[in-house]
């Protein structure tokens, strides 16, 4: 993920970062930080308050599909059982097909169960949110090198990643910043290859992938049902499964 791989040369100091009450002020001392929030805070709050979400409670979750091009961002106080979708940002560039990632330089962009570990406010790309790729499915479904450094990043290339140009990604990353500085340490992206209805699986029925979409589509359904998203293991075997 040669794209990605210069995004990532501070990672281990930036995910490191200081103690969680200052992590905000920690963000602040870097200069697109200090500019997402002046361009970009205020429409955010007057967003959150309209959807009666406190920003000082705030709490996202993240969507991806392939097909449509697009991530959700959703929101919701800490503590209420459901999300809100806050908006939709149309991804910027693709790379590969439909499909997990199984291998460094296969230029395919995950599918999958993930969670944001990490905030780099000075990529190669503007700035960028890291995603705990590989995880166990990748590790146990993969080849010996499944790859690494996937990211949610800014400007409109990509080789595997998830870019959503410079403009959008001040505002997600200002949520998961936010949300991240109000104590939520479990931040979740969940990548589908499209929307896993009935009539989408029957249409991809023949794809080579579709036994593990099949494990991916109880994880889809649920959020789509409860508005929160399930819990999900993986299994030795690789496949995910729901709780």
């Amino acid at each position: 993920m040669r794209t990605c791989i210069l995004a990532a040369c501070l990672l281990l100091l930036l995910s490191a970062g200081p103690p969680k009450s200052a992590f905000r002020e920690y963000q602040l001392t870097y200069p697109r930080v200090r500019l997402a929030y002046a361009h970009k805070w205020p429409q955010l709050q007057t967003l959150l308050r309209s959807r009666r979400i406190d920003p000082a409670r705030l709490e996202v979750f993240f969507r991806v599909f392939k097909v449509g091009r697009r991530l959700e961002a959703w929101g919701r106080n800490q503590g209420e059982a459901t999300f809100q979708l806050l908006r939709t940002y149309p991804l910027a560039g693709t790379s590969g097909s439909l499909g997990p990632k199984r291998r460094e330089g296969d230029n395919q962009v995950p599918e999958g169960f993930y969670r944001i570990d990490r905030f780099n406010p000075i990529s190669t790309y503007y700035m960028s949110l890291g995603l705990d790729y590989p995880n166990a499915s990748d590790r146990a479904l993969g080849g010996p090198n499944p790859g690494s450094h996937i990211f949610v990043h800014g400007s409109n290339v990509t080789v595997g990643c998830l870019p959503i140009t410079d403009d959008c990604i001040q505002e997600v990353y200002l949520l998961a910043l936010e949300a991240r500085s109000a104590g939520q340490q479990d931040m979740q992206l969940h990548i589908f290859p499209f929307e896993m209805n009935a009539q989408n699986m029957e249409r991809y029925r023949q794809n080579v992938n579709y036994g593990f979409w099949q494990t991916l589509q109880p994880g889809f359904s649920y959020f789509d049902e409860h508005l929160t998203p399930a819990a999900v293991e993986v299994q030795a075997n690789g496949m995910y499964v729901v709780r």
